[in-house]
């Protein structure tokens, strides 16, 4: 008997331990106030807000980064366009006052005159359709960001600042200067 007797003192032994354990925890559990848990649940809760508020943020930033890049992008594009056909016209004007030179020399040949007139009438008609008008020059007040002096002369009859002689013609195509008109200017 003493040895079942002893037996149980050591199966029982543990389980003491192991329910003294438990208890002790609960107890330390209890003890803790219940305000540290809700304070900790506050802090965790405000970094978790902080946190929302940052990414919130850099959604918001990364968006309008986006916005702004597709605006530029739209813009340029416009702008490659527009500085594309200006140059395309610019390259053309030369072919242009060729024409012009053609139709205003004296000529026996109508066929040919006709021809010439016709040509540079489609000219203009094109530059019309790509939005390209003619500078006004003769008779209007020098503008230096539309017309180029080459030469100042006194003529009484004219006011001061007056264009009295286009030696080139000048377009503009919407705002775009594409050729400065050349001209002659009364002082």
């Amino acid at each position: 008997m003493d040895k079942k007797k002893k037996k149980d003192e050591t199966t029982a032994a543990p389980n003491c331990e192991s329910l003294e354990n438990e208890t002790a925890s609960e107890e330390a559990v209890n003890a803790t106030p219940p305000s540290a848990g809700v304070d900790e649940q506050t802090q965790k809760l405000t970094a978790l807000q902080k946190e929302l508020d940052e990414t919130r943020d850099r959604y918001l930033r990364v968006a309008a980064e986006y916005e702004n890049y597709r605006r530029r992008n739209a813009r340029e594009r416009e702008n490659l366009y527009a500085d594309s056909t200006a140059a395309a016209v610019a390259a053309m004007l030369p072919v242009l006052d060729n024409l012009e030179r053609a139709a205003a020399q004296q000529t026996t040949d109508e066929a040919f005159r006709k021809g010439v007139e016709m040509t540079l009438k489609q000219f203009y008609d094109c530059l019309s359709k790509l939005g390209v008008k003619e500078i006004p020059a003769q008779g209007e007040q020098f503008d230096p960001q539309l017309h180029n002096a080459v030469m100042h002369v006194e003529q009484e009859g004219c006011d001061d600042n007056t264009i009295v002689e286009v030696f080139q013609k000048g377009f503009i195509m919407g705002e775009r200067v594409v050729r400065h008109a050349t001209v002659k200017v009364a002082n």
